[in-house]
């Protein structure tokens, strides 16, 4: 099993989330997170001010999938988080050692 952690932009939560659904990937944890990576922030003026925005809103996507559907999951992401611009996101994929399921006591694949 591995783990997909997605960090993308806000707006294209509900893209990504219908996407995945689509390809039959319903468990998944969202998080409302700030962060920057090389696009730095966003210089924004307000009432003759500049200044910057150095840590962006973004979303967090949290899934647990079978290594089976783990390049599915994965281009389903891209796909629906890409614009083309700096500052769309990035994934990462680790592994998963066990997985239970508090209501049943299922573990592994079984549980996911």
């Amino acid at each position: 099993m591995k783990r997909v952690v997605a960090v993308f932009r806000q707006q294209k939560f509900e893209d990504v989330k219908r996407a995945l659904l689509a390809i039959g990937c319903e468990g998944m944890t969202i998080s409302e997170v700030k962060g920057r990576g090389r696009q730095l922030g966003v210089k924004e003026s307000y009432r003759g001010s500049n200044y910057c925005i150095d840590l962006i809103p973004k979303t967090r996507l949290e899934l647990i999938v079978n290594e089976d559907d783990l390049e599915d999951v994965i281009d389903t992401i891209i796909e629906s988080a890409r614009t083309g611009e700096i500052g769309d996101g990035k994934i990462f994929v680790s592994d998963v050692e066990e997985v239970i399921r508090i209501r049943t006591g299922e573990r592994g694949s079984k549980a996911v």
